[in-house]
C-alpha cells in the first residue's frame, strides 16, 4: 500500500475543499481576481473582485489560506497583494514586540504592568 498523504493532510485538504465550495468567486471569472496591476484601468478589476469578496461567506477562511500559503498574486479574502504584505509585516512586528516584552520580563514573569498588546500594538489589560 502506498500513501501519498498522511491522514492529517487528507483532513486538511477536505476542510479546504469545504470552504472553497462555498466561495462566492466560484462562479466568477478567475481572471477577475488576478488583475495585471493595482493602478490605472486594472483598479476597476480590483474593485470588482473585492466586491465579490465583500459578500462571500468564507472570506475569512480565504484570507487565512492566502496568508498561510504565502499567496503572492491575486485578490484573496478581499485583499490585494499589497494589503496582504502590509498585514504580514504588521503581524511580524506584533510578534517581535510580544517576544521583546517577554524577554524583558524574564522567564516565568508577566510582562511589565501585566499589559498585553492587541493586534494593532495597543496596550490592553490582561
Amino acid at each position: 500500500m502506498v500513501l501519498t498523504q498522511v491522514p492529517a493532510q487528507r483532513g486538511e485538504q477536505e476542510a479546504r475543499r469545504d470552504w472553497w465550495a462555498s466561495a462566492a468567486c466560484r462562479e466568477a471569472d478567475p481572471e477577475l481576481f488576478f488583475p495585471v496591476a493595482s493602478r490605472g484601468p486594472a483598479a476597476g478589476e480590483l474593485a470588482r473582485a473585492k466586491a465579490v469578496c465583500a459578500v462571500c461567506r468564507v472570506r475569512r477562511q480565504c484570507l487565512q489560506y492566502a496568508l498561510a500559503t504565502h499567496q503572492m498574486h491575486g485578490v484573496w479574502g478581499g485583499t490585494s497583494e499589497d494589503e496582504r504584505q502590509v498585514q504580514v509585516r504588521r503581524d511580524r512586528e506584533y510578534g517581535r514586540r510580544q517576544r521583546d516584552r517577554v524577554d524583558r520580563a524574564g522567564p516565568g514573569r508577566p510582562a511589565a504592568g501585566g499589559d498585553a498588546l492587541d493586534r494593532a500594538g495597543r496596550a490592553r489589560s490582561v
